[in-house]
Formats: C-alpha cells, sequence, structure tokens
C-alpha cells in the first residue's frame, strides 16, 4: 500500500518524496485483431512489447514509487484496419486502479475509451518518447504519453487536492505539438483537436478548466475522504461519497454530458450501489435523486437500493 496514505493523514495532503524509486506505470497491454489478419502473427506481440516498454520503463514524474506503489493499468488496443503497409486504424480500452486503504480491494479510477485512432509501427524501429522535451516522435508514442500523464494525474487527484494538475499539464503539452505533427508522419489524427466533444482533446479540456474543478476535488472527497476510510467509519465516508457525488452533479450542470464524467460513472455506477446498498433509506433516496441528474444512463441500477 502506498505510503502516501500516511503521509497525507499526517501532513494534510502534503506530497512529499518517498524512499526508493520505480517507475510509475504497472501496465499490461493487449493488442487485437479486429476483422483484419496480419501476414506476420509475431507483430502483434512486437506491438504488445514495445508499447509495454514505453509505459513500464519511462520515468513520467519526480515522484518516488516503489515497487507496490506503481499503478495498475490495463490497455486493450483493437486494429481495426490497415489502409497500408506499416499503418493502422485502432479503437484503445484504458482501466486504471488504485487500491483502497486497509482492504486487498482495487477500485477503478479510470475507465477511458479512444474510438478511433491512426498509427504506424514498424518492427525494426522502436517506439521513443521522452518526458519533458515536447518533441513530436510518433502518434502511438504521442498516446502512450497523453495517457500516461492522465493516468498519473488522476491517482493523484485521489491521493490529494487537486494534486494532478503538474501531469495534466504535460499532457497538454502533448496535445500542443502532436496536433501539428502528425502529418507530416501521415498520422493525422483529429482526437488532438477540438473537432469531436468525445475526444482526449476535450478529456483535457474538462479536466483543466476552473469551471469543472468541483469534479477534481470530488475524486479526492470520493477517494481518499470516502473509499479509504469506509473500514473505520462506514458511515463518514459515505457522507464524503455523497458530497464528493454532490461537486460531480454541479459540474455536470454546468457542462452537461462532459466526456470525462461519463467516464467516471462508467467506471463508478456498480461499486457506488454496492457502497450504499446497506445505507439508511434516506440516504438511498437522497443518492437517488441526484444520481437521476448527473447519471442518468445508470438509473436503473440505483434504483433497486429503493428495492424493500
Amino acid at each position: 500500500m502506498r505510503k502516501l496514505f500516511t503521509v497525507l493523514a499526517l501532513l494534510a495532503g502534503l506530497l512529499v518524496a518517498r524512499p526508493g524509486r520505480a517507475q510509475e506505470l504497472n501496465a499490461e497491454v493487449q493488442v487485437s485483431l479486429q476483422n483484419v489478419t496480419i501476414t506476420d502473427p509475431s507483430l502483434v506481440n512486437q506491438m504488445q512489447s514495445e508499447m509495454r516498454r514505453i509505459l513500464n520503463e519511462t520515468i513520467w514524474t519526480k515522484q518516488t514509487y516503489g515497487p507496490n506503489e506503481r499503478i495498475r493499468l490495463r490497455l486493450f488496443v483493437g486494429i481495426t484496419a490497415i489502409p497500408q503497409a506499416g499503418t493502422y486504424l485502432a479503437t484503445m480500452r484504458l482501466i486504471a486502479t488504485r487500491p483502497v486503504y486497509g482492504t486487498s480491494y482495487e477500485t477503478n479510477v479510470l475507465s477511458l475509451t479512444d474510438r478511433n485512432f491512426i498509427f504506424n509501427f514498424t518492427p525494426t524501429t522502436p517506439l521513443l518518447f521522452s518526458p519533458g522535451t515536447n518533441s513530436f516522435t510518433s502518434n502511438l508514442a504521442s498516446l502512450l504519453g497523453f495517457y500516461s500523464y492522465i493516468v498519473i494525474g488522476t491517482d493523484q487527484d485521489s491521493f490529494s487536492r487537486l494534486g494532478g494538475s503538474p501531469y495534466y499539464d504535460q499532457a497538454r503539452l502533448i496535445v500542443q505539438y502532436s496536433a501539428g505533427q502528425t502529418t507530416t508522419t501521415n498520422e493525422s489524427d483529429v482526437g488532438w483537436t477540438d473537432s469531436n466533444s468525445s475526444n482526449r482533446y476535450w478529456l483535457l479540456n474538462n479536466l483543466q478548466d476552473p469551471q469543472l474543478e468541483a469534479f477534481r476535488t470530488a475524486l479526492y472527497a470520493y477517494y481518499r475522504q470516502g473509499l479509504d476510510i469506509f473500514i473505520e467509519k462506514p458511515a463518514d465516508a459515505r457522507t464524503s461519497i455523497v458530497s464528493a457525488l454532490s461537486g460531480i452533479q454541479k459540474a455536470n450542470a454546468l457542462r452537461p454530458g462532459t466526456l470525462f464524467v461519463r467516464a467516471f460513472f462508467n467506471a463508478k455506477a456498480d461499486e457506488i450501489v454496492n457502497i450504499f446498498r446497506t445505507s439508511t433509506p434516506e440516504q438511498k433516496q437522497q443518492l437517488v435523486t441526484m444520481l437521476s441528474d448527473a447519471d442518468p444512463d445508470d438509473l436503473a441500477k440505483y434504483q433497486t437500493l429503493l428495492q424493500p
């Protein structure tokens, strides 16, 4: 369990360096073929290996992470088309988890889908990504770098109030230089632009929008002040989680249908139901009323809390 829990309890949320050094991510990568064929089956394994190497061997931050503190990340990449040799169209699903203090339970912090991106891959050319250099090398490297910083940022937000800000700034740099460079490698990718409200450009905009700050502070209330104390103080934990969900409701009212709010409930709806299954009838009703506005897509799940 991350020593940061103890640090936060003692120093009221201030982050300090921890002894030991390891990369931040513990990533698993699975690449699959969706209605396409590749003449060399080993190519898929090479893609997986290169993506895993970038994620797990890059030092993304100046924080120190012990071997057991790394963020667990699962990446599922599906290749949907091969427009020409060495060029691939793909979708990606990302799931990042975080341990809950005092338990063996891991909770999903992120569940995201990038539905359409393009990348070049040559087995003889390793993927290259150098944090802090602001240098575009390939669309796939930029994509992996961008989501690594989003994952680290949301993880830090869950441990300290607005703790993820420096990592969202790094993701912003990747968006800026990638948007103008993908055409030079024939990997033109509109996901780096404001062309679609459900792409990675707007995902980051949501996270950095001051008007949606209530969402990010809700992450701290939900995880650090909620789930992490649930074993010892379940009533206090539920109160904090209700407060967190109220913040998300307010952020959603300002910007209905934002990508990150949808991603949050995709990851948390079932968990929320389980948290409040043994709550008071009054709190259950309050929760269902609030979430019928914030997360109508999952309303049927929440309404099961009102059944006798």
